[in-house]
């Protein structure tokens, strides 16, 4: 096993930020960890790379307890935080020989250094200092110092974050690289990224986990609520649409164009055909929208949310 993390608890002083979380993450798996700001995800990331102690509960990665073996830990892991601090007035060679000294590469450190440069696409940047790179760049040379021990577990908080739309197709693409060869604990509040890239997600909310599944099941699974969206060839009066048996709401968006809900087990779309045809109604399309990460985010999260 990878990472085992076992009834974890949490407390700063009378905040409980992490409430009886536990997982299991197999090598090679990439996972996504998401939840609401101050829902306890880089509390956890914090914990496992030995930060910070759990207050109660045990976490191990590769068989070390992060408490009784922290070193040996910390060199199984590269972390990349969200603020990815770096000396910008060193050249990115010169950074990155820097951190391989940290973990005591020694003769291997050339080697590595131009294995890092290629592997994150430093090359064409390299004769530049990091304060001259884009955040694109800067987000490259974090991902290559915490790849430079060449660990098993990568973790990383928000490593998307700022980037423009070529730069996040660059980072997807190196960050599903590495995923084949290593455990990848991914942190980050856009769903795109999760879908794009995680077999996996975890979805914590107020410290407790309230999902845990592949990203495929995630989407696939029902919904509170379903949601169709009829063209018909004419106007038709609001109410007979309200009259449709599982119809919750009923919006008008567009000229003869309606949004309806239901409630996830009703499938409407039969009886709108029905009423069209009592009606002589033609409809022009119909189509019932697809559940997407987000919508399972926001409905586990809010609905959390909302009691007292």
């Amino acid at each position: 096993m990878s990472i085992e993390v076992n009834h974890i608890y949490k407390n700063y002083g009378a905040q409980l930020a992490l409430n009886d979380v536990s997982f299991r993450i197999q090598p090679g798996e990439i996972v996504g960890l998401l939840g609401p700001n101050g829902a306890g995800k880089s509390t956890m990331m914090k914990i496992i790379t030995c930060f910070i102690p759990a207050t109660i509960g045990t976490v191990s990665v590769y068989g070390y307890d992060t408490r009784e073996h922290s070193l040996e830990v910390r060199r199984k892991i590269g972390y990349l935080p969200e603020n990815n601090p770096l000396y910008i007035d060193m050249y990115i060679r010169e950074y990155l020989e820097f951190i391989a000294g940290l973990h005591h590469l020694g003769k291997a450190t050339p080697g590595r250094v131009d294995e890092m440069m290629e592997i994150t696409g430093l090359n064409p940047e390299k004769g530049k200092k990091i304060r001259a790179l884009s955040k694109g760049f800067r987000q490259r040379v974090g991902l290559a110092q915490a790849l430079i021990h060449d660990p098993e577990v990568l973790i990383l908080d928000e490593p998307t974050s700022g980037l423009d739309p070529n730069q996040l197709v660059d980072i997807r693409q190196l960050i599903t690289r590495i995923g084949k060869e290593k455990t990848v604990i991914l942190s980050t509040h856009i769903m795109q990224e999760v879908e794009a890239m995680c077999s996996r997600a975890i979805i914590i909310n107020k410290g407790k986990i309230v999902a845990d599944d592949s990203t495929a099941r995630l989407v696939t699974r029902k919904g509170e609520v379903s949601i169709v969206t009829v063209e018909f060839d004419q106007m038709i009066d609001q109410a007979l649409l309200k009259q449709v048996k599982g119809v919750k709401n009923v919006k008008n968006t567009g000229t003869n164009t309606w949004t309806l809900e239901s409630d996830a087990q009703t499938d409407i779309r039969q009886d709108l055909f029905k009423l069209a045809v009592t009606h002589n109604l033609s409809v022009l399309s119909m189509q019932k929208a697809a559940n997407r990460l987000e919508d399972i985010f926001q409905q586990l999260t809010q609905k959390e949310n909302s009691h007292p």
